[in-house]
């Protein structure tokens, strides 16, 4: 076909679930092929930990398939947080610092994730500052809009953000 040139890019499965979170929503498909080329893929059983409670956080993770479980710790108990399904991503705080994590996330049922490093969201934003800006806005959206959530609960403290 001799235009054929002008249809858009075809996207894979996997693309087609990047593209439907919220992460990366805002993406062309040529920017998701990018981004999907800094992922990496991981595989949970089921109570499997993902990460733990205090544990130093240098990921974000994309929950492909499966559940997962998000608890803290209150009071010698663990609270559940969240119940995550596919198409969640957690973990975002660790793209933009180095602290402790404050929540354990826990597969719930096997599982398949993205998980995208702070080192990669780093050097993402200093190669392709545009594909970086909509992922920093998505996020700053989503971090906005948790705690607009969590301050509705009437809770003093945001202690589980």
């Amino acid at each position: 076909m001799i235009l054929g040139f002008l249809k858009p890019p075809t996207m894979s499965p996997r693309l087609h679930r990047l593209k439907n979170s919220a992460l990366f929503s805002t993406l062309s498909p040529l920017e998701l092929k990018i981004v999907d080329g800094l992922l990496h893929e991981r595989r949970y059983l089921t109570d499997e930990i993902v990460f733990d409670e205090g544990e130093e956080g240098q990921a974000l993770y994309l929950l492909m398939s499966g559940k997962v479980l998000i608890s803290k710790a209150h009071a010698g108990v663990n609270q559940v947080v969240a119940q995550l399904e596919p198409g969640s991503f957690f973990g975002d705080l660790a793209l933009l610092d180095n602290s402790p994590r404050n929540a354990q996330a826990r597969a719930m049922e096997p599982c398949e994730m993205a998980v995208f490093f702070r080192a990669d969201f780093l050097g993402l934003l200093e190669t392709d500052a545009v594909i970086g800006y909509k992922i920093s806005l998505a996020l700053a959206r989503h971090i906005g809009l948790r705690l607009r959530e969590w301050m509705g609960t009437g809770r003093p403290q945001l202690e589980a953000l």
